[in-house]
């Protein structure tokens, strides 16, 4: 015999209650005597905050955080713990082993990235992949690199200037242009000729839905941007798989100069592959194709969205500061000019001392990421006080550590990397943009580079104005964090003409 819906919603009701009231109880364990809120919405905890608004979510972490250096909160059935203080957060970027804590990049992220991803691995294995990694960063790839950044940076900034032309008076967004200029760089910088033209459309549409999706509700259902996120991350990373095995079977080829990072990739794993089987030994184990597929995704994903915040501060920064700007230019024009047709070289890079500078403080002033998420493998003692417990979802706040121990931290400073100053040396513990320990950014110079390469040719080519409203520049999470309004400017061309590339 059946029950009714209606005698079973009594029991239903109250089972609900209860697991709605130990879920409250193991929170309130969990925090024990930390600042935090000390009642959490059944189930969801903060999740509909930090979607909605996310900038307020956890600038109040933040403010719960000023006594300790840490606080509580819960997220969708995790417990989590934000790391205000710089040498808390240090303590997890340098204790990321199995028996300590493990980087995910995401609250949700081996669900929303998949299995091959650089960010979860340990020990040797961990090693061995950076260092067959290492090669695709030398000196001479970043230079191929470089070559490449500049010609589409070129070419999208006069895009800009042509689509400010038709009205002058009326400024447009360029969060979203930055983006498309950053996608193209990453597509052509790291997998060059293999991705098809046909192939960057859909290309595109998967990565905005990952960058939706990274930022929704993480439910794993049929409709949900969360599920539409984890299918396009499958055929992102499938398709840069297919783009290594086409570049596997040309290096194989031989008498091929690289012309993107996967080739230097091949080409040195093809070497060591060679140089083993002379010398009699076994074929070193290397990544397949799906696993390079997988890392080239995380490179993406880093160099992309965290590029284009970059940018966009870059701007909104050099336009509140005209002292900034005019060294810019003043540095920039004494060694390269656009009627040289030529692009700006490695040696150039270098002697902009200023530019990097600049580059070097937009990156602290507003760290792309801001915070890294690591979860507790085992309970951790984390201060005398406080032990983490397993399960824990953790984040060291990278914002946080860029405003403590630098000098004048609120201040925008580009010469606080100056050789005089050093600051960067000096506290560096708290310049954690690029992260720190074994899991540090292996590609910040090639970010650094982009950011150079754009300030310099921004700021030498076309003359700007940032149009400013109440709040503008106000934060928000795009997932990375940008100024408010998109960052809405005028552009004019300030150059006589635009290098001609063709000439050369």
């Amino acid at each position: 015999m059946f029950l009714s819906f209606s005698a079973i919603l009594p029991y239903l009701f109250s089972s609900l209650i209860l697991l709605a009231l130990i879920e409250q109880i193991s929170y309130l364990f969990k925090k024990r005597h930390l600042p935090g809120p000390t009642f959490v919405l059944p189930f969801l905890g903060g999740a509909i905050s930090v979607v909605t608004n996310p900038t307020k979510f956890w600038d109040a972490q933040s403010a719960f955080s000023a006594s300790l250096g840490y606080s509580a909160n819960y997220i969708v059935g995790n417990f989590i713990l934000y790391i205000r203080d710089s040498n808390l957060s240090n303590l997890i970027f340098s204790n990321v082993r199995p028996d300590a804590f493990k980087l995910v990049g995401h609250p949700f992220g081996k669900k929303l990235f998949g299995e091959h991803n650089l960010i979860y691995m340990f020990g040797q294995d961990h090693k061995d992949l950076r260092r067959r990694i290492a090669p695709n960063f030398t000196p001479r790839a970043l230079s191929t690199y470089t070559d490449l950044q500049q010609m589409i940076i070129l070419k999208h900034l006069k895009q800009w200037e042509e689509l400010c032309s038709r009205d002058p008076t009326r400024p447009i967004p360029l969060r979203l242009l930055a983006r498309e200029m950053n996608l193209e760089t990453s597509q052509t910088v790291f997998v060059g000729p293999y991705l098809k033209p046909q192939d960057r459309a859909r290309f595109r549409e998967d990565y905005n839905l990952f960058n939706v999706g990274s930022m929704s509700l993480p439910f794993d259902l049929p409709g949900f941007a969360f599920r539409k996120a984890i299918r396009a991350v499958d055929r992102l990373v499938n398709t840069l798989a297919d783009c290594a095995r086409q570049c596997k079977s040309k290096m194989e080829a031989g008498d091929e100069e690289p012309t993107c990072l996967v080739d230097f990739w091949m080409q040195e794993t093809l070497r060591e592959i060679a140089a083993a089987k002379a010398a009699g030994d076994a074929e070193p184990s290397h990544p397949g194709d799906v696993e390079i597929g997988g890392h080239l995704f995380d490179f993406l994903f880093a160099a992309q969205d965290a590029s284009t915040s970059s940018l966009l501060w870059a701007v909104s920064l050099l336009d509140s500061h005209p002292d900034v700007l005019s060294r810019v230019r003043e540095e920039v024009e004494r060694v390269w000019s656009p009627e040289s047709d030529g692009l700006i070289t490695t040696e150039q890079i270098r002697e902009m001392k200023y530019t990097q500078m600049v580059a070097r403080e937009v990156i602290r002033y507003r760290p792309p990421a801001t915070m890294v998420p690591h979860v507790a493998m085992r309970d951790f003692p984390l201060t005398e006080s406080y032990t983490v417990p397993k399960g824990t979802i953790v984040f060291p706040s990278v914002y946080d550590s860029s405003f403590q121990g630098f000098t004048e931290a609120e201040r925008f400073d580009p010469d606080r990397f100056s050789e005089g100053r050093a600051e960067d040396q000096l506290y560096k513990r708290n310049f954690l943009a690029f992260g720190a320990g074994a899991h540090q950014c292996v590609g910040q110079r090639y970010a650094l580079n982009h950011l150079v390469l754009f300030i310099a040719m921004f700021c030498t080519l076309l003359d700007f104005k940032r149009h400013r409203t109440d709040g503008c520049d106000e934060i928000v999470y795009n997932p990375t964090i940008c100024p408010k309004d998109g960052c809405m400017v005028t552009m004019s061309r300030r150059c006589a003409r635009y290098p001609d590339l063709a000439s050369n």
